[in-house]
């Protein structure tokens, strides 16, 4: 059955409301925001202030790296802090309940990048997950590829910081509450590539029905069609491609954090065309340390928390084991088998 999507289905947030923004701007941005975390999930973001020539550049970066022969990327392949190459099929989506839905590998190749951090500093000498130096290609082999990733994360993360605010908000939190959990924030910037599929076999996709990690995760649109998410009332609709949008979802930590007031709603991905697609999540989270307890404006003596405090390193080292190959050791966790 084809799916259809209503135009009130995803929320379109404007920033133009926020920077600066009237008073009576501002509040109807935050509530928007909060219909869409406690309704939806998802969101689209327009009037974001991201230079689009970048961010089709960092398109660009992901279709050149990904057409390097395989063996060239086999010689970056992603590590225990999950930076580097992970080619198709290797990955199955275990960490949350939908991913039930889908036992076979999804058919996307990836490359992952977080900061940039140089081979001395603290943190990589020290070997703290998820704080290594990141792997490259060789620069003669794919020129500015470091320098338009890291200045595409730079100016991505900006926007993420830019929005704690407006989060804060509209979970009730004093507008600078989040400053000292993001004052060193994590991110993973991901370049996947879907290789067109004649024919998906039976609980196979490109990236199986799923919810992310993340406090949120940005999508910039890429004009190509493939991204559906299933609301809270069961159905699945495709979110609609507009130009030079960015697609914004919350994740699980995000979910944890506000004792299940805030969504993190499970989508999928196909390719559905002939050509290939491609995608450049970006996942934004709290800094790497940082106790994440339940927010106060989400628990009353009737609501207890749900969950225990946990930091981004401690749930993300049971995710990545639970979804990734190349890390994957214990199957059961502190989270959930």
């Amino acid at each position: 059955m084809q799916m259809q999507t209503r135009t009130t289905d995803v929320p379109v947030l404007s920033l133009s409301d926020w920077r600066p923004g009237s008073p009576a701007t501002r509040d109807r941005l935050v509530a928007t925001l909060r219909h869409a975390l406690h309704e939806v999930g998802f969101y689209m973001l327009v009037d974001h202030g991201i230079d689009w020539d970048l961010v089709e550049e960092v398109f660009e970066a992901a279709r050149r790296f990904h057409a390097l022969p395989l063996e060239t990327k086999l010689s970056l392949k992603a590590n225990r802090h999950n930076v580097g190459y992970m080619p198709v099929r290797g990955s199955v989506t275990r960490a949350t309940p939908v991913g039930e839905e889908a036992a076979l590998p999804n058919v996307v190749e990836a490359f992952f990048l977080k900061r940039d951090l140089p081979p001395d500093h603290p943190d990589v000498l020290a070997d703290r997950p998820f704080r290594c130096a990141n792997q490259w290609p060789d620069p003669e082999l794919l020129p500015g590829f470091r320098e338009t990733t890291m200045r595409y994360a730079a100016e991505i993360e900006r926007l993420c910081l830019d929005l704690l605010p407006l989060y804060a908000l509209a979970l009730d939190l004093p507008e600078d509450f989040f400053r000292e959990a993001f004052a060193d924030p994590q991110f993973s910037l991901r370049l996947s590539h879907y290789p067109p599929v004649p024919g998906y076999a039976e609980r196979e996709y490109g990236l199986a029905p799923h919810s992310d990690s993340s406090f949120l995760t940005m999508l910039p649109q890429s004009g190509a069609e493939g991204l559906s998410i299933r609301l809270p009332d069961g159905r699945w609709i495709d979110i609609p491609v507009i130009e030079r949008t960015i697609v914004v979802n919350s994740g699980d930590l995000l979910k944890r954090w506000s004792n299940d007031r805030v969504l993190s709603t499970p989508h999928r991905a196909v390719n559905r065309g002939e050509g290939d697609r491609y995608a450049v999540p970006f996942f934004f989270d709290c800094s790497g340390g940082y106790g994440m307890a339940c927010l106060p404006s989400c628990t009353d003596a009737d609501n207890p928390p749900r969950y225990p405090p946990v930091t981004y390193i401690d749930y993300m080292l049971w995710f990545t084991n639970r979804n990734y190959a190349h890390v994957r050791q214990d199957p059961a966790g502190p989270f959930g088998p």
